[in-house]
């Protein structure tokens, strides 16, 4: 039927036309984000298992960079652990060396000043050396090195390589004492005097260890400090009370026979767990078997004229006195620790513990050296993981190019019919029109 109210032909065309363009224009949107599955619309039960598919792949990706920080910092601790192992292999080298009975003492002395210098420095270097922040050679804490889920963890035990962990505590093996008062930091006082009516007196302090082998007694380390003014107080630093025995102990005189006296008596305790510090003293000889630390001149008293020491260590003696009230002392005496090369026979001692050091050393290298090629492999198959994963995830989420472009130009081709046959269609009014002339 002819009309000219309703184009029923321009109509239906141009809702014809309207299909084709949407279906046009959901291919673009295809071809141009690479895409078959842009929105829910498009597959909702496949765009469902798209995201979770993304979600594994993305914690395998991270699971593969974790690993790669585990390698990194097994890495880093097995080449601090390369130093460690020349410093123990020289101070093996300089205990065969006094082993050797054709050195003097003095001469050994000098190896020894060596050997607890390598000590020391492995000490620092297990301290010291960090991943993140995060010290690893000197406590058997455990990290887990998360490569997936909750189940897939594998954990890397620490390793301490501290003297204390090495077994290589550096020192005479004679006699020491440990302060029981502890300080946060060494520059904290740490020896504090009160003088209750005189002023500027000195308050002399007395360290004697004794030895029972005949021809090894130590000379007495005698050190002085000045009082405050009267009714005043006067403290000195941990750092101060250190220096002050060093100075004594450093500048003892070499005896007629030529032995050496001169040692570094006193030195910094550093409790790694608490991080406080006090004073520690030893013994110079090996066979040192007491020790008496007073204070005198004046006496260390609560009575008027007299000095007493902070923390109710009324006692004249600075060793603790379980018999005197109130006295907690200040020095802990005991049996010295440690090894040195002072002697041939403390030289073997020692040659016995830094070879038990070494292996112990080898044998956390060699767990170092495993986990990195367990963490290797792990990264490996969880490439391949996330590779198939990403396959899997590609087949249901990606555009097919060559069918989505047949499917393009297919629409394209009825597109440009719709516009062409919509066109014919909005003449056709015309046509009546041409009637009523």
């Amino acid at each position: 039927m002819l009309a000219i109210k309703n184009n029923i032909m321009a109509a239906n065309a141009a809702r014809q036309l309207g299909i084709n363009y949407d279906s046009l224009a959901r291919s673009v949107e295809r071809l141009s984000s690479g895409l078959r599955i842009n929105s829910a619309k498009d597959d909702a039960a496949g765009l469902a298992v798209r995201e979770l598919m993304r979600a594994d792949i993305a914690v395998l990706q991270q699971g593969a960079r974790n690993a790669q920080d585990g390698i990194s910092l097994l890495q880093t601790m097995e080449g601090a652990m390369q130093t460690i192992d020349d410093a123990l292999v020289r101070m093996k080298q300089l205990a065969q060396q006094a082993v050797t009975g054709t050195y003097s003492d003095a001469q050994r002395v000098i190896m020894n000043a060596e050997f607890a210098e390598m000590a020391a420095e492995i000490e620092r270097i297990a301290t010291a050396t960090k991943f993140n922040d995060t010290t690893y050679l000197d406590n058997t804490d455990t990290v887990a090195i998360q490569v997936g889920d909750s189940d897939n963890i594998i954990n890397v035990d620490g390793v301490d390589m501290t003297q204390a962990g090495l077994g290589i505590e550096t020192g005479t093996a004679g006699y020491k004492a440990t302060g029981d008062h502890w300080v946060d930091d060494p520059g904290d006082a740490w020896l504090t005097l009160n003088d209750a009516t005189s002023a500027g007196e000195t308050v002399t302090l007395v360290l004697t260890f004794t030895d029972s082998v005949a021809g090894t007694s130590e000379a007495a380390l005698t050190v002085n400090f000045t009082g405050p003014t009267a009714g005043g107080t006067v403290s000195y630093t941990l750092n101060d009370v250190v220096d002050a025995i060093n100075a004594v102990s450093l500048n003892l005189p070499v005896l007629g026979d030529g032995t050496v006296q001169a040692y570094t008596a006193a030195s910094v305790e550093h409790d790694n767990a608490t991080g406080q510090d006090t004073l520690k003293l030893a013994s110079r000889t090996s066979t040192a078997d007491g020790a008496t630390i007073t204070l005198a001149t004046p006496t260390n008293t609560a009575s008027a004229g007299g000095y007493v020491l902070a923390a109710n260590q009324a006692a004249t003696s600075m060793i603790e006195d379980p018999l005197v009230a109130g006295d907690d002392g200040r020095m802990n005496v005991a049996a010295g620790t440690g090894i040195n090369i002072l002697t041939t026979t403390a030289a073997n001692t020692a040659m016995t513990a830094i070879t038990a050091a070494i292996t112990t050393k080898d044998t956390a290298r060699a767990a170092f050296g495993y986990k990195m090629n367990r963490l290797e492999s792990t990264v490996g198959v969880i490439n391949i993981q996330a590779e198939n994963m990403m396959a899997a995830e590609s087949r249901i989420s990606d555009v097919d190019v060559a069918t989505e472009m047949a499917a393009m130009t297919r629409y394209q081709v009825l597109a440009q019919a719709g516009v062409a046959m919509l066109s014919q269609a909005n003449m056709m009014p015309q046509m009546a029109l041409s009637l009523l002339r």
